[in-house]
Parts: structure tokens; sequence; C-alpha cells
């Protein structure tokens, strides 16, 4: 534990990309492989516990820290209001143990002492959380709640751990990102298995990483002729790669998501696929013989059904368009240009002939002032712009800008009124950042949505101070604020939705600009909202 938190201590004071990296390599270096393989997970996003393993709920830290500390719960709660994060908190309020005591590893933290006490009746889990906050000082306490509360948030990317491992190994970036896809559990092999320099079983049973493009920020005429360039429609759906290996069929979601049982038409067509195979492409609600896809709201009633049901599946069918072929007959394809790529994905589609699997469209243009008349038709086509992609590009992985570019359409804008207020988290936790915006209803104002970006630090400070001498109410970490303060607000789109108060779903809210010059009175209204639905 010592050393981990030793770890996170350097990562959370650096702000230096290449000084995060070099710690990483010296920790996995010297590491013990137990503790290791946990690092990676934490680092990696993961939770002690999951979702099903309840450890300790915020209710009961703050009613255990109240007990521990002697304090009286509203102070401790005033203090959580202050401080921001719930880890810190609970660090800052208890004095650091009177002697030194044994330095166990991180791994026998997590399973030994936490996991071990997970869904045990309270008493059980209370004594277990308190042996740690009276065994080990304040770093490594900070280490622990941060495990208790799952917000080990602390600057690192995925993508900077997997540079790091690399850099250690000598292990292509993209082998090591392969491996670390999907569900595993951390074990003192894993770290072995992930570095092997061989290729293993179980590379050819995993997605490969995705290829992520950049948004599209300069002047379009600076990617030179467009006769390089291949032009696609940006869809709007889940992006995903279709395996068809071993006799299986699998879809893979770029959140690391096997989706199995959810789109079984998909799974069924892709079986008629040759075996050794992998799609990247889109996965859209559509119904067949319209001209457009269905809202990404659609297909929200899809995704949250693992085994849907004949209603779901008459009224919400979809259909994956795809876009590169990864992988056929079990040869790697991605270091080959993508416009050979696309040619064998067309021959493959054409040989299928199935229309719940079919090749994603480019458009012609003669030129850039030709692509952007097309890309200003791209709303009322129900897609998100343009995908822009070198014509000789190769497959790589994560985000890497210059091959791949997003063209997206200029955001909707409403101008709506904020009506709540939340402190953010890590270095903002002692600021209100995130906001909550309405719009009129009459003469109510009606939440519609949530916004944390788009603020530069002077106006953060300004309204963070505006927020507390303008409270009406408190909600727990919630601030109820008088309805003055009124921003512009972009978004991608905005549909109807029975899931929301409002009747209405934004897609991407940000914050384009505060509105000092505008009173609340003009704010937008529900109406003019609809309006613009699809």
């Amino acid at each position: 534990m010592k050393a981990f938190a030793a770890l996170y201590e350097r990562l959370d004071r650096s702000t230096a990309t290449l000084d995060k990296r070099a710690a990483l390599v010296a920790y996995f270096r010297d590491a013990r492989p137990h503790d290791a393989a946990w690092a990676l997970y934490l680092l990696s996003g993961g939770k002690v516990g999951g979702a099903r393993r309840k450890i300790a709920a915020s209710g009961e830290l703050r009613a255990w820290i109240s007990a521990a500390s002697g304090l009286p719960p509203w102070l401790v709660e005033d203090s959580y209001t202050q401080v921001g994060d719930l880890a810190e908190t609970l660090t800052l309020l208890l004095d650091d143990p009177p002697g030194r005591s044994p330095d166990r590893p991180l791994a026998e933290w997590i399973e030994t002492h936490l996991l071990a006490v997970a869904n045990q009746p309270e008493p059980v889990r209370h004594a277990a959380v308190l042996e740690g906050w009276r065994q080990l000082p304040a770093n490594e306490r900070l280490v622990f709640n941060k495990l208790l509360t799952g917000a080990l948030r602390v600057g690192v990317s995925q993508r900077l751990v997997q540079q790091a491992l690399a850099e250690l190994s000598g292990i292509d970036i993209a082998r090591i990102a392969q491996r670390m896809l999907g569900e595993w559990v951390p074990s003192p092999g894993l770290l072995a298995a992930l570095l092997s320099p061989q290729e293993r079983p179980e590379d050819r049973q995993q997605p490969y990483p995705f290829f992520l493009a950049s948004p599209l920020e300069a002047d379009v005429e600076s990617l030179g002729p467009i006769t390089d360039w291949v032009l696609e429609w940006k869809w709007d759906g889940i992006r995903l790669q279709l395996l068809r290996r071993k006799g299986e069929a699998a879809l893979w979601s770029r959140g690391e998501e096997r989706l199995d049982g959810r789109f079984p038409e998909i799974e069924a067509a892709a079986m008629a696929l040759p075996d050794g195979c992998v799609i990247d492409g889109e996965l859209l609600a559509w119904r067949d013989g319209e001209a457009q896809p269905l809202p990404f709201t659609a297909l929200q009633t899809r995704i949250q059904r693992r085994k849907p049901g004949p209603k779901t599946l008459r009224d919400t069918p979809v259909r994956v368009l795809a876009y590169d072929l990864l992988e056929i007959d079990g040869e790697d394809l991605r270091t080959q240009p993508l416009h050979a790529r696309r040619a064998r994905l067309a021959t493959l589609l054409q040989a299928l002939d199935d229309p719940r699997i079919v090749l994603s469209p480019t458009l012609l243009a003669s030129d850039w002032p030709a692509a952007a008349a097309q890309r200003a038709l791209a709303r009322e086509r129900g897609v998100e712009g343009l995908m822009l992609k070198r014509h000789d590009s190769l497959y790589q992985s994560g985000r890497r800008r210059g091959d791949w570019w997003k063209w997206k359409i200029d955001p909707l804008t409403i101008d709506a009124v904020m009506i709540y207020a939340q402190a953010g988290h890590g270095r903002r936790s002692t600021l209100y950042t995130d906001y909550t915006f309405g719009v009129w209803n009459g003469d109510t104002l009606v939440p519609v949505a949530k916004a944390y970006s788009g603020l530069d630090d002077t106006e953060i400070l300004a309204l963070d101070r505006w927020i507390r001498a303008n409270t009406v109410e408190r909600f727990g970490p919630v601030r109820s604020v008088r309805g003055e303060q009124v921003f512009e607000l972009g978004f991608e789109a905005v549909n109807r939705s029975t899931r929301h108060k409002s009747g209405i779903a934004v897609r991407f809210p940000r914050i384009l600009r505060w509105r000092r010059d505008k009173p609340a009175s003009e704010a937008d209204t529900l109406a003019q909202l609809q309006a613009l639905a699809r």
C-alpha cells in the first residue's frame, strides 16, 4: 500500500505527462506482481467491488467517520460540502495512528480486507473500514478511502498507463491495448500475460483497439486535395466491432462491453460471414424502407434490454453500417491502406447480401465547398456531419490526429436558465461547476439539460461566488439557485423522450457562453425546444 500511495501522490501532484509516465514505469517495474495487477486495474478505471459487491455506502461512511472522530453529523456534512470530495473528507477528519503499522500489500488490503467483507452485515463492514482508518497514515488512508468511494481519479488516462507498459516491456502498445479490452480480473500472472512478447490464444478472442477520429477544428481546405480523402456520414449510433471467430459471432462496443443477446438479429446475420473476420461499424435503429435511421433515443430502448422480446425487436429493428474490415480469414488487415480494406469489405458484404449488415456509403464531392454543401444537409438526414478519412490511412489504435477527422455540423442552440448547481470533482471539488439548466413552460422553469464544460476559470470563479450568495434551497450536495443567470447551450440533437419529465432529451449539451446581457424572462421556452426535436 505504501508504494501505491506514493505513486498516487506523485501522479496527483504532477501536471507533466512525461513525469507521470516515468512514475508509472518505475512503479510497474518494482511492484509485486499482484499489487501491480490491482494498480493497473484501478488506474484503468476499475472499482473495488463494482456495483454488485457492497463494501460501504456514502451515508454509512459519513456516519462511521462521525462516530470514529467524535464529530457531530452536521459538522461532517459541512466538512464534506467544503472539501467536495468524500475520500479527502474522511482522511482529514481522523488523526494519524500513533505508531507505524506493518506495510500490508495493496492486493491484501483489497482482497482479504475489503472484498472479504463485501455484502456482509453492516457491523462486519464497519469494523473492516474502521481497522483501515486506524492503521494507515494519511497518504495511505486517502488511497484506502478512494478505494471505498470508487473515486480514484488522478489525471491518468488508460492510454498513458498503456504507454508506460509499452515503454517498460517493449511490447507494441496496440497489442497491450487489445489485451486489456473486456473484463479481466487482477491476478499475480496478469501482468506477465499482458506483457508477453508471444502471441497468446486469447489475443484472437478480443476485439482490436478502436481507432478514433479527432474533431476537425482547422479550415477543411488545409487538408489538401479532396481526392486524398474518403467521405462518409457520421452516424449517431453505437460504435462497435463485429467479431466472427471460432464458430461464434460477438458484438463489442467501443466501451469494451460485449453485447451478447441484446441484438440477436445482428448476431444471427453475422453467422453467415466467413469465420475469421472482424468488421468495424455503427449500430443504428433503422426500419426497412426508410431513408434515414431512427433517433438515438430509440436505440436506447434496445441497449437496456439484455434479452429483447418480440415487440421490442419489431418496434425497433437495428442494422450495422460497416465501414472498415480489420480481419479476414484470420489475417490482420490494420496495416493495409483504407481503400484496400474497404474494397475487401465491399466484396464481403456483397456476398453476404443481408440488409442487417450493409456497407456504409461513401459520398462523392468534387471539392471541399461541395462537401460542405452535403454536410449542411446532415441534420435533415439524421446524422451528425461528415467523417473524413485519409484514403491510404492505416487502422491505428486510440485517437491519432491527422488521418481520421469528424467534421460535425454546427450545434443547435438555446438560451436556458441555470436552476441547480453542484460541486465538481478532483481539483474542482471546492467549486460549483456542474449545472442544471431549465427553459420556460408557462411560468415555470423545467430542467432540460446538465452541463459542466464551456466556461473559463474566471467565469467559474465568478459564477461560484454568485451561486453561494443566491442559493434558495439545498438538497444534499445540490443547491437550488435563483433563476436569473442565462446561458447559451449547444447540443447535437433534440429528441422526444418519455424517460425525461420535460418530454425532451438533448444530446451532448455544453455551455457556449454566459449571457449576462439577457434577462431570464427572455430565455427560451419548452415549446421552442420541442420544435427542434426530430
